[in-house]
Protein backbone atom coordinates (compact mmCIF):
# COMPACT_ATOMS: atom_id res chain seq x y z
CA UNK A 1 0.00 0.00 0.00
CA UNK A 2 1.38 3.42 -0.96
CA UNK A 3 1.88 6.03 1.72
CA UNK A 4 1.98 9.81 1.86
CA UNK A 5 4.42 11.20 4.40
CA UNK A 6 5.19 14.67 5.66
CA UNK A 7 8.71 15.06 7.05
CA UNK A 8 11.01 17.86 8.16
CA UNK A 9 14.75 17.56 7.46
CA UNK A 10 17.64 19.71 8.62
CA UNK A 11 21.40 19.70 8.04
CA UNK A 12 24.04 22.36 7.34
CA UNK A 13 24.85 20.74 3.96
CA UNK A 14 21.28 20.33 2.76
CA UNK A 15 20.12 22.21 -0.31
CA UNK A 16 20.43 26.01 0.22
CA UNK A 17 20.89 25.63 3.98
CA UNK A 18 23.49 28.47 4.17
CA UNK A 19 21.13 30.82 2.31
CA UNK A 20 18.25 29.94 4.64
CA UNK A 21 20.47 30.59 7.66
CA UNK A 22 21.70 33.90 6.25
CA UNK A 23 18.49 35.54 5.02
CA UNK A 24 15.56 36.29 7.29
CA UNK A 25 12.07 36.00 5.80
CA UNK A 26 13.23 34.33 2.59
CA UNK A 27 10.58 31.99 1.15
CA UNK A 28 11.91 29.13 -1.01
CA UNK A 29 9.89 26.38 -2.65
CA UNK A 30 11.01 23.69 -5.04
CA UNK A 31 9.06 23.67 -8.29
CA UNK A 32 7.67 20.21 -9.06
CA UNK A 33 9.14 18.96 -12.30
CA UNK A 34 9.84 15.75 -14.19
CA UNK A 35 13.61 15.62 -13.73
CA UNK A 36 13.94 12.80 -11.21
CA UNK A 37 16.82 11.02 -12.92
CA UNK A 38 19.37 9.55 -10.48
CA UNK A 39 22.29 11.91 -10.01
CA UNK A 40 20.41 15.03 -11.09
CA UNK A 41 21.87 18.15 -9.46
CA UNK A 42 19.97 20.98 -11.21
CA UNK A 43 16.52 21.93 -9.94
CA UNK A 44 14.05 24.85 -10.35
CA UNK A 45 13.07 26.95 -7.32
CA UNK A 46 10.60 29.74 -6.65
CA UNK A 47 12.21 32.25 -4.29
CA UNK A 48 10.49 35.23 -2.68
CA UNK A 49 12.68 37.92 -1.13
CA UNK A 50 12.55 41.71 -1.01
CA UNK A 51 16.14 42.32 -2.16
CA UNK A 52 17.26 40.55 -5.33
CA UNK A 53 20.86 41.72 -5.05
CA UNK A 54 21.18 40.49 -1.46
CA UNK A 55 19.55 37.18 -2.41
CA UNK A 56 21.90 36.54 -5.30
CA UNK A 57 24.91 37.43 -3.17
CA UNK A 58 23.74 34.81 -0.67
CA UNK A 59 23.39 32.26 -3.49
CA UNK A 60 26.87 33.11 -4.77
CA UNK A 61 28.32 32.56 -1.30
CA UNK A 62 26.26 29.44 -0.59
CA UNK A 63 28.57 26.39 -0.31
CA UNK A 64 25.83 24.09 -1.62
CA UNK A 65 25.38 26.09 -4.84
CA UNK A 66 27.59 25.37 -7.84
CA UNK A 67 25.77 27.83 -10.13
CA UNK A 68 22.40 29.51 -10.53
CA UNK A 69 20.46 30.89 -13.48
CA UNK A 70 17.66 33.45 -13.10
CA UNK A 71 14.70 32.63 -15.38
CA UNK A 72 12.29 35.35 -14.28
CA UNK A 73 12.00 38.06 -11.62
CA UNK A 74 8.68 39.79 -10.87
CA UNK A 75 7.52 41.61 -7.74
CA UNK A 76 10.23 40.33 -5.40
CA UNK A 77 9.78 36.78 -6.69
CA UNK A 78 12.29 34.92 -8.81
CA UNK A 79 12.38 31.58 -10.61
CA UNK A 80 15.89 30.12 -10.53
CA UNK A 81 17.50 27.01 -11.89
CA UNK A 82 20.11 26.05 -9.31
CA UNK A 83 22.93 23.54 -9.74
CA UNK A 84 24.26 22.06 -6.53
CA UNK A 85 27.78 21.03 -5.57
CA UNK A 86 28.69 17.32 -5.32
CA UNK A 87 28.98 17.66 -1.54
CA UNK A 88 25.38 18.87 -1.15
CA UNK A 89 23.07 16.41 0.58
CA UNK A 90 20.02 15.92 -1.66
CA UNK A 91 16.98 14.14 -0.25
CA UNK A 92 15.69 13.81 -3.83
CA UNK A 93 18.40 11.24 -4.53
CA UNK A 94 17.16 8.65 -2.06
CA UNK A 95 13.49 9.45 -2.82
CA UNK A 96 14.13 8.62 -6.48
CA UNK A 97 16.04 5.48 -5.50
CA UNK A 98 12.98 4.13 -3.62
CA UNK A 99 10.62 5.05 -6.50
CA UNK A 100 9.07 7.88 -4.53
CA UNK A 101 7.93 11.34 -5.59
CA UNK A 102 8.45 14.78 -4.06
CA UNK A 103 4.93 16.22 -4.00
CA UNK A 104 5.84 19.50 -2.30
CA UNK A 105 9.05 20.93 -0.84
CA UNK A 106 9.35 24.25 0.98
CA UNK A 107 11.86 25.85 3.32
CA UNK A 108 10.92 25.97 7.00
CA UNK A 109 13.45 27.68 9.25
CA UNK A 110 16.90 26.37 8.21
CA UNK A 111 15.53 23.07 6.90
CA UNK A 112 12.90 21.68 4.54
CA UNK A 113 9.32 20.53 4.95
CA UNK A 114 8.81 17.74 2.43
CA UNK A 115 5.63 15.96 1.33
CA UNK A 116 6.42 12.54 -0.12
CA UNK A 117 4.42 9.98 -2.09
CA UNK A 118 6.05 6.59 -1.54
CA UNK A 119 5.26 3.05 -2.74
CA UNK A 120 5.21 1.61 0.81
CA UNK A 121 6.49 2.04 4.37
CA UNK A 122 9.73 0.23 3.52
CA UNK A 123 10.57 3.15 1.23
CA UNK A 124 10.14 5.54 4.16
CA UNK A 125 12.40 3.31 6.26
CA UNK A 126 15.11 3.55 3.58
CA UNK A 127 14.83 7.34 3.58
CA UNK A 128 15.11 7.28 7.38
CA UNK A 129 18.24 5.11 7.15
CA UNK A 130 19.76 7.45 4.55
CA UNK A 131 19.14 10.41 6.86
CA UNK A 132 20.68 8.57 9.82
CA UNK A 133 23.76 7.55 7.84
CA UNK A 134 24.27 11.16 6.67
CA UNK A 135 23.58 12.79 10.06
CA UNK A 136 20.47 14.50 8.66
CA UNK A 137 17.87 15.41 11.28
CA UNK A 138 14.57 13.88 10.10
CA UNK A 139 11.26 14.33 11.92
CA UNK A 140 8.22 12.43 10.68
CA UNK A 141 5.22 14.73 11.08
CA UNK A 142 2.48 12.63 9.50
CA UNK A 143 2.11 9.35 7.62
CA UNK A 144 -1.02 8.41 5.71
CA UNK A 145 -1.74 5.02 4.21
CA UNK A 146 -3.38 5.39 0.80
CA UNK A 147 -6.03 2.71 0.37
CA UNK A 148 -9.49 2.33 -1.06
CA UNK A 149 -10.99 2.16 2.42
CA UNK A 150 -9.81 5.59 3.48
CA UNK A 151 -6.65 7.15 4.82
CA UNK A 152 -5.08 5.92 8.04
CA UNK A 153 -2.95 8.49 9.80
CA UNK A 154 -0.14 7.37 12.10
CA UNK A 155 0.72 10.86 13.41
CA UNK A 156 4.43 10.68 12.73
CA UNK A 157 4.98 7.33 14.48
CA UNK A 158 7.20 4.64 13.06
CA UNK A 159 5.84 1.10 13.30
CA UNK A 160 8.30 0.34 16.12
CA UNK A 161 7.20 3.41 18.10
CA UNK A 162 3.53 2.52 17.59
CA UNK A 163 4.11 -1.00 18.94
CA UNK A 164 6.00 0.33 21.96
CA UNK A 165 3.31 2.89 22.83
CA UNK A 166 0.53 0.36 22.32
CA UNK A 167 2.33 -2.16 24.55
CA UNK A 168 2.73 0.21 27.50
CA UNK A 169 -0.76 1.64 27.11
CA UNK A 170 -2.48 -1.75 27.02
CA UNK A 171 -0.28 -2.98 29.87
CA UNK A 172 -1.36 -0.13 32.12
CA UNK A 173 1.95 1.75 32.20
CA UNK A 174 0.07 5.07 32.23
CA UNK A 175 -2.28 4.05 35.03
CA UNK A 176 -1.85 5.46 38.54
CA UNK A 177 -0.43 3.37 40.09
CA UNK A 178 1.21 1.61 37.15
CA UNK A 179 0.11 -1.94 36.34
CA UNK A 180 3.32 -2.72 34.44
CA UNK A 181 6.91 -1.54 34.79
CA UNK A 182 9.09 -0.25 31.97
CA UNK A 183 11.26 -3.37 32.26
CA UNK A 184 8.23 -5.65 31.97
CA UNK A 185 6.88 -3.78 28.96
CA UNK A 186 10.29 -3.86 27.29
CA UNK A 187 10.58 -7.61 27.86
CA UNK A 188 7.25 -8.17 26.11
CA UNK A 189 8.68 -6.93 22.81
CA UNK A 190 12.26 -8.07 23.36
CA UNK A 191 13.91 -4.75 24.14
CA UNK A 192 16.15 -3.50 26.91
CA UNK A 193 14.64 -0.92 29.24
CA UNK A 194 16.99 1.71 27.81
CA UNK A 195 15.93 0.98 24.23
CA UNK A 196 12.27 0.93 25.25
CA UNK A 197 12.60 4.27 27.05
CA UNK A 198 14.20 5.88 24.00
CA UNK A 199 11.55 4.47 21.66
CA UNK A 200 8.74 5.74 23.89
CA UNK A 201 10.34 9.16 24.23
CA UNK A 202 10.78 9.57 20.45
CA UNK A 203 7.30 8.22 19.81
CA UNK A 204 5.64 10.60 22.25
CA UNK A 205 7.67 13.49 20.82
CA UNK A 206 6.45 12.71 17.29
CA UNK A 207 2.88 12.20 18.50
CA UNK A 208 2.84 15.54 20.32
CA UNK A 209 4.46 17.32 17.37
CA UNK A 210 1.87 15.93 14.94
CA UNK A 211 -1.20 16.62 17.07
CA UNK A 212 -0.54 19.73 19.16
CA UNK A 213 1.61 21.90 16.90
CA UNK A 214 1.39 23.15 13.33
CA UNK A 215 4.08 22.84 10.63
CA UNK A 216 5.82 26.05 11.65
CA UNK A 217 6.36 24.96 15.25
Amino acid sequence: MSVTAKIHIDHDRLTLAPTLQRLDDVDIRAITHGNTAPGATVFPFLIEYNDREQLEQALADDQTVEAYDLIDWTDHTGIYYIEFTPETKLISTVVTDVNGFLVHTEAVRSGWLVHLLLPDRNALNEIWEYATENDISLDIIEIYGNSGTGDEVSYGLTEEQRIALKTVYEGGYFNEPRDISLNEAAAEIGLSSTAMSGRLRRGMRNLISATLFDDET
